[in-house]
């Protein structure tokens, strides 16, 4: 629980939690800690910091769009360094590898599927040469 959870001791509402606020620099350090996680470790993330991944999602806009800096001052965001059209430039190019990995898998799944019809019609056609050896055999 945090300073800012306990409840006052004047107004109507005194008995209820404030909203929390976050700086733009813890902000910023969310947004890049989860991107560095592994996919099982992004939920642990959220919960021992009790956020929730909307959050996450907004501060990355925020961020992508040059209105969250880790000064709070709005303007063009850098990330070490970089200039706002270099940090876009990266993150296309992670998604773009991140988009040739699930290419790969659809085509590697293709593939399987592929096998497996051919499979099925060569078995189809032996079960068909089957029936007919058995019609002839019983005419």
């Amino acid at each position: 629980m945090t300073s800012h959870d306990l409840p006052s001791d004047d107004g109507p509402r005194a008995g209820r939690p404030k909203r929390r606020t976050f700086s733009a620099a813890y902000k910023l350090r969310m947004v890049e800690e989860y991107e560095a996680a592994e996919h099982g470790d992004k939920g642990a993330l959220l919960r021992r910091e009790g956020l929730y991944e909307s959050s996450i999602q907004l501060w990355r806009r925020q961020r992508d769009a040059g209105e969250l800096t880790a000064s709070g001052a709005a303007g063009p965001a850098t990330k070490k360094g970089k200039s706002p059209e270099q940090a876009e430039v990266e993150r296309l190019r992670k998604e773009n590898e991140r988009l040739a990995r699930g290419k790969e898998r659809a085509e590697k799944k293709l593939a399987q599927t592929e096998a497996a019809l051919d499979i099925m019609g060569k078995g189809f056609a032996l079960l068909e040469m089957m029936s007919e050896r058995a019609d002839n055999e019983n005419s």
